[in-house]
């Protein structure tokens, strides 16, 4: 499905918002009194537009990562600069998605996606469009009035993404969006997140464990060692929008990623 982006939709400064910089990052846990190293001296720089998806082993910080850039925790060593302002607790500026959808359950999925704009500067009719576009630009127009128990996995995460983005966040980060769906759906939502960021170039930070994943939507994949957490190896993608998965480079690089995963 071709979804038409609105002019509601787009941000005329969007090439100009979501550089992110984080310098120097180390992170630690205290448990049973002792200091456990969870990250260690990150150095990363996103720019605006850019897809950048994180693979690891288990335990490696990933997800700790996601949760200091969107400001969910602020005991750390280092700076996380978005556009050049330090990072200080959650923002609307930095939107999350995470495995399971969190929708609210008594709510229709029209409600659930309007409940972002909470807090927003809009009026009645703004709010209403705003929720429309969003909704047809993950395909779920028709399904307005449904609750999340009426929808599937694929689209109840649909609607999470659609909650995300209505924000216009400059940053839009994704913790195993796709983790707990099925095989077929999860092909099918990457390639609908893969159109979704062609038509937005919002700014992307993606975990996963699936290189083919990662390599099929990203412009980078950061590799990363575990405990502490720290960023050995960096694949470039230079391949244009949309990707075909049988491409002979991604093939190419899905084996260097392997190789640096697995080999060590």
């Amino acid at each position: 499905m071709t979804a038409i982006l609105s002019p509601r939709l787009l941000d005329t400064d969007l090439t100009q918002r979501g550089t992110l910089e984080i310098r120097g990052l180390s992170k630690a846990y205290r448990i049973d009194g002792k200091e456990l190293p969870v990250l260690e001296r990150i150095n990363l720089g996103v720019l605006p537009g850019e897809f950048v998806s994180i693979v690891g082993a288990s335990g490696c910080g990933k997800s700790s990562l996601l949760r200091l850039i969107v400001g969910l925790e602020s005991e750390y060593d280092g700076q996380i600069l978005l556009d050049g302002e330090q990072i200080i607790g959650t923002s609307l500026e930095r939107g999350i998605v995470f495995q399971d959808h969190r929708l609210f359950p008594w709510k229709t999925v029209e409600q659930n996606v309007a409940l972002a704009l909470k807090n927003q500067h809009l009026n009645k009719r703004e709010k209403v469009e705003l929720v429309a576009d969003h909704l047809a630009l993950v395909g779920l127009t028709g399904f307005e009035q449904a609750y999340p128990h009426q929808l599937s996995g694929g689209m109840a995460q649909r609607a999470a993404i659609a909650r995300a983005l209505i924000t216009r966040p400059k940053v839009l980060l994704l913790d195993e969006p796709f983790g707990a769906l099925d095989a077929l759906t999860r092909l099918h939502l990457q390639r609908e997140l893969q159109r979704i960021w062609v038509q937005q170039r919002s700014t992307m930070i993606m975990v996963t464990h699936d290189v083919e994943e990662a390599l099929f939507l990203s412009d980078r994949v950061i590799v990363m060692d575990p405990r502490p957490g720290r960023i050995r190896h960096e694949v470039r993608v230079d391949l244009p929008h949309p990707r075909e998965r049988n491409s002979p480079l991604l093939q190419h690089l899905k084996e260097e990623l392997l190789e640096e995963l697995v080999g060590h």
